[in-house]
C-alpha cells in the first residue's frame, strides 16, 4: 500500500458558507472527531484514503487483530466514514464520500505544519 504524503494547500479549496447546526448535529459532528481522536481509527482511514482496502490488509498497516479491526471498521462505516463493499470473499472498505477526505486531507497537512 502506498504511503500517502498530504499535498498541503495554503487557502481552503471549500468557499460555501458554514451551516447552522443545531444541537443534534452538533452531538454528531462530536462524535465524528471522537471516532477520529482514536489512534487505531485513524491508521484504519488513512489507510483508506488512497481507495479500497481489505480487512486483512487493514489489520496488518494498523497492527490490530482482525477481531479488532472489524469492530473499529464497523464504528467507521456506521459513522458513515468509510463504506464497505463485498468482492468475493472479501469486504473492502474505502472513505464514504469527499466530505471525509477533504477533513481528514486538511488535519493531515495542519499537523504536519508544526
Amino acid at each position: 500500500m502506498p504511503k500517502l504524503e498530504p499535498q498541503c494547500c495554503p487557502e481552503p479549496q471549500c468557499s460555501a458558507e458554514l451551516p447552522v447546526l443545531d444541537d443534534q448535529h452538533i452531538a454528531s459532528l462530536a462524535h465524528l472527531f471522537h471516532l477520529l481522536g482514536d489512534e487505531g481509527r485513524i491508521r484504519l482511514v488513512l489507510a483508506c484514503m488512497a481507495g479500497p482496502v481489505a480487512v486483512s490488509e487493514l489489520s496488518a498497516v494498523s497492527g490490530m487483530s482482525q477481531s479488532l479491526t472489524s469492530h473499529h471498521l464497523r464504528h467507521l462505516r456506521e459513522a458513515r466514514i468509510l463504506r464497505s463493499e463485498r468482492q468475493g470473499k472479501q469486504i473492502l472498505y474505502r472513505l464514504d464520500d469527499h466530505h471525509i477526505r477533504h477533513v481528514v486531507h486538511d488535519l493531515a497537512c495542519h499537523v504536519n505544519e508544526h
